[in-house]
């Protein structure tokens, strides 16, 4: 019953994501969305663009600034560009995940410049190692770096509309980017945010991605990777080994935060404390003053539905519920075709 009156305050989508039965589940879905379509050629014109991102909240190099990569794509439109969308990415992902690269190549193509913002600790490891920019360790609490990046990228857009778009953690990150822009400081020319299966409850998105085998490998790999890389820069700060015999994320979340999570911009004490610190709370959007759009599934195994529920409604917020899509994946085939640029695009030109 709950489920259902909070259901009441969201709209359905305009245009419900439909595809082919043959890919509605989840699974389907996630495999898919890994394939990068040919078509992608946003790496031919890209320049890299190297972000003084403010103060090291970290504290554990406050006589530098934090500095993150992000790459910067024109328009290829001929006409004046309609503005600058700052794409971010989810956890382990990067500037050039394929969600990324293939809502790159379409927001080029309909006349918009991008901007792809890596995180601390994230990147291709095209023209510099992620983790040789900052000695602190990549924590989902560092708003206020990614914040005064945002910034300077809102400035890169001049007198022009500016955007912010991010799936998974890269949602949570867009959502508290207008909180912040609209409690503390606000981006110049901000004109909407989209947030894609954001991960508002990180604590009870773990235990998902927990739950289900592949998920749980994935990230699980590629934050021990992470990880390694970090450790093997900075021996004298670091040291995961104790990580390798922790089968779950959650866990494995437990113990980076009993060792290192005195590095964060807060004092945590166990994995609840530290997902506290960054989850979107029902009533956090109450203020907001940019609009918001939030697209998510119904049958996402990352993000449970019931938390996109419990955010309160608000006249500037807007969430968009589909029946399938899984985690930011929302993938027609046969032939594949990668539909979310799509929904991101019609929500820009509203």
């Amino acid at each position: 019953m709950a489920i259902m009156q909070a259901m009441s305050y969201h709209r359905l989508p305009r245009n419900a994501f439909e595809p082919n039965p043959l890919v509605r589940s989840a699974e389907a879905q996630m495999v898919l969305a890994m394939v990068r379509p040919r078509h992608v050629t946003v790496t031919s014109d890209e320049r890299p663009v190297l972000i003084d991102a403010g103060y090291d909240h970290t504290g554990v190099d406050t006589q530098h600034p934090v500095r993150l990569l992000g790459y910067f794509n024109r328009s290829r439109r001929p006409e004046p560009s309609r503005g600058l969308v700052l794409l971010l990415h989810g956890w382990e992902g990067c500037s050039h995940s394929t969600y990324n690269l293939v809502m790159a190549e379409a927001l080029v193509k309909a006349g918009y410049d991008t901007f792809r913002l890596n995180m601390r600790d994230h990147g291709p490891g095209i023209h510099v190692n992620p983790y040789v920019l900052n000695r602190g360790l990549f924590l989902g609490t560092l708003i206020e770096e990614v914040a005064a990046a945002t910034r300077q990228v809102a400035q890169m857009a001049g007198h022009k509309d500016f955007f912010i778009v991010g799936p998974s953690m890269g949602g949570s990150f867009a959502l508290r980017l207008a909180i912040w822009h609209s409690q503390r400081q606000p981006f110049a020319n901000l004109r909407k945010v989209v947030a894609v299966c954001p991960a508002v409850n990180p604590g009870r998105a773990t235990d998902a991605l927990d739950s289900h085998p592949a998920t749980r490998h994935y990230f699980r790999r590629h934050w021990l990777r992470s990880l390694r890389a970090k450790q093997a820069l900075h021996p004298d700060l670091f040291n995961f080994d104790g990580l390798a015999q922790i089968a779950r994320v959650r866990e494995m979340t437990d113990w980076v935060i009993e060792h290192y999570g005195h590095m964060g911009n807060g004092a945590f004490h166990s994995a609840d404390d530290y997902f506290d610190a960054y989850a979107v709370r029902s009533d956090a959007l109450a203020h907001l003053t940019v609009p918001a759009t939030i697209i998510t599934a119904i049958n996402d195994p990352v993000i449970p539905v019931v938390d996109i529920y419990a955010l309160a409604p608000h006249p500037l917020l807007d969430v968009q519920i589909h029946p399938t899509g899984a985690h930011c994946s929302f993938i027609d085939a046969p032939p594949l075709r990668h539909r979310l640029p799509a929904l991101v695009l019609d929500e820009l030109m509203r």
